[in-house]
């Protein structure tokens, strides 16, 4: 399958569900706090997403339950929102939120932390959100996917974590999951050059221990660490440009440190 090249029209209906799902989690930023338990969370994102007319898509993608994706502390991906899972003092979240808005996809996530937290942790997810940024400078018409993956293991080799390699980013906009599969280690000269109208989203999973992912035998969808240490995330959806890239989920600043 090859990767998808937006109309203008695709790109401005992308665009329009790319920026609420990044008002969504802009929104959630007020209700992240300590003794709030994961479902709440669930709960309150799903109804902002249908009262703008959208659904969350990951509510029964392949039977996952719940409207977004909430992924604490060891967790890498795919963590689901629960009544039992109770934030407090010094854990860290990925909140991952996907919508559909007259048929469009927007995908992004976000990292939050509570209170306290250890600062080798609190370094984690500075500097994932550095290494997505460093990669989303990288997106230009000509050059290569596997210039993501190279700058983001760079940095990570350097502050000695781990890439996860089990789970990538992806073309995203017109489906949940396009073409291509966007790797968060590799080659500059490694993938497909950039193009105009590209659409794909960029979401690096950092680890302070080991890289690789093991499955939740329970749920079938929570990916942990191997080795029980701590993971962070930042995702955003991007469009290649005439001469550069336009970070479609961007909605400008908000404070994730509660």
């Amino acid at each position: 399958m090859s990767i998808i090249i937006k109309t203008p029209e695709q790109i401005a209906g992308i665009r329009k569900s790319s920026q609420l799902a990044g008002n969504c989690l802009k929104m959630i930023a007020d209700y992240v706090k300590e003794g709030v338990h994961t479902a709440y969370l669930d709960k309150i994102i799903d109804e902002y997403i249908r009262d703008h007319n959208a659904i969350p898509a990951t509510l029964n993608y392949n039977g996952f339950p719940k409207s977004c994706c909430i992924s604490l502390n060891d967790v890498i991906c795919h963590g689901i929102p629960s009544e039992k899972t109770v934030l407090k003092e010094g854990d860290i979240l990925n909140i991952d939120v996907t919508t559909i808005l007259n048929g469009y996809f927007g995908d992004t996530s976000t990292m939050f932390t509570i209170g306290d937290v250890a600062q080798e942790v609190e370094e984690l997810v500075i500097d994932t959100e550095e290494m997505m940024y460093l990669a989303i400078d990288e997106v230009r018409p000509g050059n290569r996917f596997g210039a993501i993956g190279h700058v983001i293991a760079s940095y990570a080799k350097k502050k000695n974590y781990s890439v996860v390699y089990e789970f990538c980013g992806h073309g995203v906009g017109l489906e949940f999951h396009e073409e291509p599969q966007v790797e968060h280690i590799g080659r500059k000269i490694d993938g497909p050059k950039f193009k105009p109208g590209m659409t794909f989203t960029i979401e690096p999973m950092i680890n302070l221990g080991r890289a690789k992912a093991v499955i939740d035998k329970e749920d079938g969808w929570t990916a942990r660490t191997i080795d029980g240490k701590y993971s962070a995330q930042f995702e955003h959806t991007v469009l290649v440009t005439e001469d550069g890239v336009d970070i479609l989920t961007d909605v400008g600043e908000y404070n994730i440190y509660k």
